[in-house]
């Protein structure tokens, strides 16, 4: 167990550990990695909630929530000798600093757009020649993410890389305004939930497909 100090993260770290020893809490011992992966998506939730209610109680609360979901992973690395929550802090310090050198160094960045790419750039090298390497501009989007943000994202990369839209996406573009889009994509839900199929999986597929065609399309490109 960690020595206690005055400071709060020591004092939560030193409560988890005390959770996961032989006289703490059965619950909290018998936890892993994969039986809390998705607690964590739940508190992000929970959090984005809180913040669009503009409630900053609630927004504080469900952050303490989010900070107990990356403590409890950490002491349960710790066990098996990974790493720490300091070794995690530490980590994500440096990239900070590494992927802001406009700046931490000297480079410079015109705008937003200009951060982004230097951004990409400095994590494609970054993770170059490990098994992390990102060879694709489509690498990177979680693969649980759900459909609709996914799919976002998916586009989003393409188009960055200069990728041609796909055909189906050009045959269905029309000059629809915001809520003629939002009415179209919930009447679709209503339409596929009447008929006992999940939006979400018909969507998932799709987008697997799209993601295939355009990996294709990317390496005959040779990108």
């Amino acid at each position: 167990m960690r020595k206690k100090t005055n400071s709060a993260i020591t004092d939560l770290l030193n409560v988890m550990a005390k959770l996961r020893s032989p006289t703490g809490c059965p619950w909290d011992r018998e936890q892993s990695h994969m039986s809390l992966r998705f607690h964590a998506v739940e508190e992000v939730y929970e959090l984005m909630d809180a913040i669009e209610a503009g409630d900053d109680h609630e927004m504080m609360e469900e952050l303490g929530d989010l900070l107990l979901q990356v403590v409890f992973h950490c002491q349960l690395a710790r066990e098996r000798g990974a790493f720490d929550f300091d070794k995690v802090a530490r980590h994500i310090v440096e990239k900070l600093i590494r992927r802001h050198p406009h700046v931490f160094g000297d480079a410079k960045v015109k705008d937003v757009e200009g951060v982004w790419t230097q951004w990409d750039k400095i994590k494609r090298a970054e993770k170059e020649g490990t098994k992390h390497a990102r060879p694709s501009a489509l690498d990177g989007i979680p693969k649980h993410l759900p459909a609709l943000l996914r799919a976002e994202k998916l586009v989003k990369k393409a188009r960055k890389a200069g990728l041609s839209p796909l055909r189906n996406g050009r045959a269905t573009q029309r000059n629809l305004s915001k809520p003629a889009i939002a009415k179209n994509l919930f009447a679709l839900v209503e339409y596929a939930q009447a008929r006992g199929w999940s939006a979400e999986a018909l969507l998932r597929r799709e987008i697997q497909q799209a993601e295939r065609s355009l990996r294709r399309r990317e390496r005959a490109l040779g990108r």
